[in-house]
């Protein structure tokens, strides 16, 4: 079975909960120091999937050159790059070989193309491999100009990898989705693209575990999103060609997600007739339309995060604004269990970091039975945050994290 590494974002537990809901026969053999996930698929994985993909900065596949140690990588650089014409460029990318041993390996390998006719020059270096743009812009991760190479080693426990570097992600793309479109609010959290992307996805594996009548094929969905503030996951939702419905209480919001759901259009050029989209003015705690629930396979949903914080909360003022929101997200769910039954939720819930620690939502996860909803993770996933069943993601000194939960209907 074909064998992949996949460098993982910020928040390890994530990025493997995002590859194992979108990869069906996902395979984790090995997490190499919380940054690099080593799996199995037999789907041919490529730049397409990893497109997709929030959580995942660079793909490699495991060369068919067989190599055992540092000794070999020379031999697998010259038997990649053997139908390439003119001046090739290459690159490591390595974990758990030292500096020194990585610095003479790209002298070998400049020495060792030149000698078969193919002058070189190499990106990166043994302190720092290669950024993304740098990937893209010199015909490396195409294949078209170079290659490059993949090692991953762990002496203790006796593990050799070498793989081609075939997907990265594009620091442009997301750039201009984050900064360029036309309305930014950013007196509330801004929801990070790529984190919307990971919601999707886990939003794509909750309706394969529902029984949904309604979903024709797995990549064609319609999704909702009750809380839509700017549009960052309606966005996402119509790169992907799925349909959206949003709604926020706010009727400014409202305008500003129809703008940058226009803009998107324009830029990607995204036909309504591929992708349908609606944007409307409803409170999230008030009955839904009955033709909504005709229509959705699943609610993906950045939920209130409580009022913006300039500096940490006491534990008073985080214990009071989590009553406040705690009633929001119980009200919220009544509403869909009510007027939506069925349909599964991918939400996010507001953390406070307050001096003696997180302070999390605790009505709303104690009344999920009762309610009618279980929390559920991807297959082989296992929560980092004790006692809940459910994903953190969280910027360094941030004051308001985020509390990832797939809420399946029991019936």
């Amino acid at each position: 079975m074909p064998s992949y590494a996949a460098f993982l974002g910020n928040h390890p537990s994530i990025s493997c909960a995002e590859l194992s809901a979108t990869i069906p026969d996902f395979q984790l053999k090995k997490l190499l120091g919380n940054s690099i996930a080593v799996f199995e698929s037999a789907l041919p994985l490529s730049s397409k999937d990893l497109k997709k993909w929030g959580g995942v900065f660079l793909l490699a596949e495991q060369s068919e050159t067989k190599a055992r140690s540092t000794d070999d990588i020379v031999h697998v650089l010259v038997k990649e790059v053997e139908g390439l014409h003119g001046k090739v460029t290459f690159s490591l990318r390595a974990f758990g070989i030292a500096r020194p041993t990585l610095h003479t390996l790209y002298r070998e390998c400049k020495k060792a193309l030149k000698k078969v006719g193919k002058p070189a020059r190499y990106i990166g270096t043994e302190r720092k491999p290669p950024v993304s743009a740098l990937l893209l812009d010199s015909g490396v991760i195409d294949g078209k100009h170079g290659r490059e190479l993949v090692v991953l080693a762990d002496e203790e426990k006796d593990f050799f990898w070498v793989g081609v570097s075939v997907a990265v992600q594009n620091p442009h793309h997301y750039t201009k989705l984050d900064m360029e479109k036309p309305v930014r609010d950013t007196r509330v959290g801004l929801l990070p693209p790529k984190l919307a992307q990971i919601l999707l996805n886990l939003g794509l594996w909750m309706t394969s575990t529902t029984k949904d009548k309604k979903q024709e094929t797995r990549n064609k969905l319609t999704i909702f999103d009750p809380f839509c503030g700017t549009g960052v996951i309606p966005m996402e939702a119509l790169l992907r060609g799925w349909n959206v419905h949003a709604s926020d209480v706010s009727l400014k919001a409202v305008h500003g997600c129809e703008k940058n759901i226009e803009w998107i259009r324009k830029e990607w050029k995204i036909l309504k007739r591929d992708a349908e989209s609606r944007v409307s003015k409803q409170d999230a705690t008030k009955p839904f339309d009955a033709a909504l629930r005709e229509h959705t396979n699943v609610i993906v949903t950045e939920t209130t995060l409580g009022p913006a914080l300039s500096n940490r909360p006491t534990v008073r003022d985080a214990v009071k604004i989590r009553t406040e929101c705690d009633a929001t997200e119980l009200a919220f769910l009544k509403n869909a269990a009510a007027t939506m039954p069925g349909v599964p939720i991918v939400a996010t819930w507001p953390v406070w970091y307050v001096s003696t620690g997180p302070v999390f939502l605790e009505k709303v996860w104690k009344q999920l039975g009762d309610l009618g909803y279980k929390a559920v993770l991807p297959p082989a996933i296992r929560t980092d945050n004790p006692g809940r069943t459910s994903l953190l993601y969280r910027r360094a000194e941030q004051i308001v994290g985020r509390e990832i939960v797939l809420l399946r209907p029991l019936s």
